[in-house]
């Protein structure tokens, strides 16, 4: 079954290619400054373990075992053993997906926390069989298919998304004899009549200049703008 899904998921693959890279890689480093990395696989976050001493430090994290359940490829989940470990440490950082809220005017899935959608094109009706797609309107990422995935699961998700676009430009669905030219003119076109304020390429650069001269003061890559105010004023 793990040969069908690596063959199956472009996603997996990359996934395993990346794991494997990081298991096999071999890198000089003295013994003082050398970290080694872990994976450890099927455990899922219980509780935080906290010192006695009312200080709040973190003194570990408890994990449940799991197990794969499923006969399907690509479609197991993970279900827990009712067995726990615990795992000293004094740090830990959290990488857990959120659930995204509802947007106003979309229909909405409270349950799983998307918008209805069928390969990013939006539905406006989720009762109707089959649904409504709302004309010209799209949807990527987490709010399309649930804080799930990677990198990697991000991409393909876009990539979809795109395809679907194209092809809905191909077929004329997103044009009128109203609709602007095609390509940048338009795009400029359109943005200019919605009132729309935007950061062009040459306004990203500065940011981006900007950032990293930033961090170099401090020893750090770069050091990011964290408002909107900071950054347009960078931009223009």
């Amino acid at each position: 079954m793990f040969k069908e899904e690596l063959k199956n998921s472009r996603i997996q693959r990359r996934v395993y290619e990346l794991l494997s890279r990081a298991a096999t890689s071999q890198q000089s480093h003295s013994i003082s400054s050398q970290r080694e990395l872990h994976f450890v696989f099927l455990r899922r976050p219980d509780r935080f373990l906290h010192s006695g001493d009312n200080s709040g430090q973190i003194t570990g994290v408890r994990f449940e075992k799991t197990v794969l359940e499923g006969d399907e490829s690509g479609k197991q989940s993970a279900v827990g053993t009712g067995k726990f470990e615990d795992l000293e440490c004094g740090l830990v950082l959290k990488s857990i997906g959120y659930k995204s809220v509802s947007v106003d005017g979309l229909s909405f899935d409270h349950r799983r926390g998307v918008v209805p959608n069928i390969r990013g094109r939006v539905l406006s009706n989720m009762s109707a069989d089959p649904g409504v797609l709302e004309k010209g309107l799209y949807v990527s990422g987490w709010l399309k298919r649930g804080p799930t995935g990677i990198i990697a699961t991000n991409l393909y998700c876009a990539e979809e998304t795109v395809v679907s676009i194209s092809e809905d430009l191909e077929l004329g669905l997103l044009t009128s004899p109203s609709s602007p030219k095609p390509g940048r003119e338009g795009l400029l076109q359109l943005l200019g009549s919605k009132g729309v304020k935007f950061v062009p390429f040459s306004g990203w650069e500065k940011i981006d200049s900007h950032e990293q001269s930033l961090g170099s003061l401090i020893n750090k890559p770069r050091e990011k703008l964290s408002t909107w105010h900071e950054l347009l004023d960078v931009a223009n």
